[in-house]
């Protein structure tokens, strides 16, 4: 078995992948960075929920009203930095990779 596995991986042509007709190296790479964009662009949604249930709950105490308004600035923050990240990876790979 050992030997066939040999076989596979020496048989096989890791250009394939980088210079490959269908880019499946710059998809790959899409798929993952847009994965892990995506994961945070949650976290960020989450954050501002937090942040609106902590306004609502304020009951007018100040402190606790600008915590709050703090994390739902930050939870956009976060949000616009993850969509630009998302444009711009898209655009990057897409016009260096895919050349």
């Amino acid at each position: 078995m050992k030997d066939t596995i040999i076989k596979v991986v020496a048989d096989n042509d890791p250009g394939q992948y980088i210079e490959g007709e269908g880019g499946e190296l710059d998809k790959a790479i899409i798929g993952i960075i847009n994965g892990v964009i995506g994961v945070l662009g949650l976290v960020c949604v989450i954050v501002m929920i937090i942040g609106g249930v902590s306004y609502m709950t304020s009951s007018g105490d100040a402190g606790k009203v600008k915590k709050a308004k703090d994390t739902i600035l930050y939870g956009l923050i976060g949000l616009v930095i993850c969509v630009l990240a998302f444009a711009i990876v898209n655009f990057v790979i897409s016009n260096i990779i895919g050349q």
